[in-house]
């Protein structure tokens, strides 16, 4: 059987095994696993990732013995483009596949990987964030949280802040200093801890949007174990930078390490407003809106195009410093987009409270993923980094 039989004959199993296997409530929008323990999950949303982990897709590129499948390049794409074609959600996301399950796959320890891989792949357990602290936000380097040496475990005490969905979470890789007599980025260290302890308290930080999935993080004489440093003590700069690159890319949509990988939702927002002008009667007479729909679209078309190059062109697990460029279009049209709505509703895109659930959703939405030019590295540090990295230009 050639490459190309092999590969049209996988496309047929996947195709009917998923017809057979994907549950209804897991198809089109709805709830999708994150790996929380403190979020009751839907009947069909636990039944599909219960199915798809046991087949290894929740993360279809990690080796079996971490609970992947081992799909490379081309038979990734295929699972994507047939999960797709039947609108089937994506079994399990979040930070414990997409951003610190790549990075111990890479940089962690035999013994690492045999304890945390196999049941972030099954999404036992939700993970949270604690890089940034309340003087030390771009400035990573500057953080100081302490990690403080004790026999086999490490005392934690300081801070964390934007700590997304930390009062959901069951564990959190933390940036931390563990030798402060070294300059600021070579003390540095990636440690994993449980949340469920009393030397850890999250306190929400309501946002403007009404929501507060952010929080500050405190340790106080929180434990972890030595043994969960991630890719070596003090050398947490190079780890923590890897990770970023993880993040980042699974904002973009490029990250096929994790279960994300081009599956980021187009942005039709052509259609939205369509869908919103004919049971409203929103204006779209106005020129100025109409060209900036179509310009809206050119961009989002050309952000797809350069979404699927960067997979095809992918040669590690995880894109490098391109994955700041994918991820800052995508954030800005995203963005644009929530504008665009807005625009397109009038004096409704103004509403707070009242029947319309539709309005009030475009709102609060549109005041949300203001977020996103600053979640997973700021605006100007993306700029920063394409300058640089990708374009090679001087400092």
């Amino acid at each position: 059987m050639s490459a190309e039989q092999e590969l049209e004959a996988f496309r047929q199993q996947t195709r009917d095994w998923l017809a057979e296997n994907c549950p209804e409530g897991a198809r089109g929008p709805g709830q999708i696993a994150w790996g929380s323990s403190k979020v009751e999950l839907e009947p069909d949303v636990r039944l599909w990732l219960e199915r798809m982990a046991e087949r290894g897709w929740t993360v279809p590129t990690w080796p079996r013995e971490y609970g992947g499948a081992e799909l490379d390049r081309d038979h990734y794409t295929v699972l994507i483009d047939e999960l797709k074609r039947i609108a089937a959600r994506t079994p399990l996301t979040g930070r414990g596949v997409n951003y610190i399950g790549p990075t111990i796959l890479e940089l962690g320890s035999d013994d690492q990987k045999a304890r945390w891989l196999p049941g972030i792949a099954r999404g036992e357990g939700g993970w949270a964030m604690g890089y940034s602290e309340p003087g030390a936000g771009s400035d990573l380097a500057g953080l100081t949280t302490r990690a403080t040496l004790k026999g086999d475990h490490y005392v934690l005490n300081g801070r964390k802040t934007w700590t997304s969905d930390a009062m959901d979470c069951d564990y959190i890789f933390v940036l931390v200093r563990t030798d402060p007599d070294k300059p600021k980025h070579e003390g540095i260290s990636l440690v994993l801890i449980d949340m469920d302890q009393p030397g850890v308290q999250v306190r929400p930080i309501a946002l403007l949007s009404g929501a507060s999935p952010f929080n500050e993080t405190l340790f106080e004489d929180a434990v972890a174990r030595a043994d969960d440093v991630i890719g070596g003590v003090n050398n947490g700069w190079t780890v923590g930078k890897r990770l970023l690159q993880f993040e980042r890319s699974t904002h973009a949509g490029i990250n096929i390490s994790g279960s994300q990988g081009g599956r980021s939702a187009d942005a039709h927002m052509p259609e939205k407003i369509r869908r919103y002008v004919q049971s409203h009667g929103a204006r779209m007479s106005d020129p100025i809106l109409r060209e900036r729909l179509v310009r809206f679209e050119q961009n989002a078309h050309a952000q797809r195009l350069t979404q699927s190059r960067a997979i095809e062109e992918l040669q590690a697990r995880a894109p490098g410093f391109t994955s700041s460029a994918v991820k800052l279009t995508g954030a800005l049209n995203a963005q644009e987009a929530d504008e665009l709505l807005l625009a397109a509703m009038g004096t409704r895109g103004l509403a707070w409270e009242g029947d319309d659930a539709k309005e009030i959703e475009a709102t609060r939405t549109w005041l949300r993923q203001k977020s996103l030019t600053i979640a997973g590295g700021t605006k100007e540090v993306q700029l920063n980094i394409i300058a640089k990295r990708v374009l090679g230009l001087p400092d």
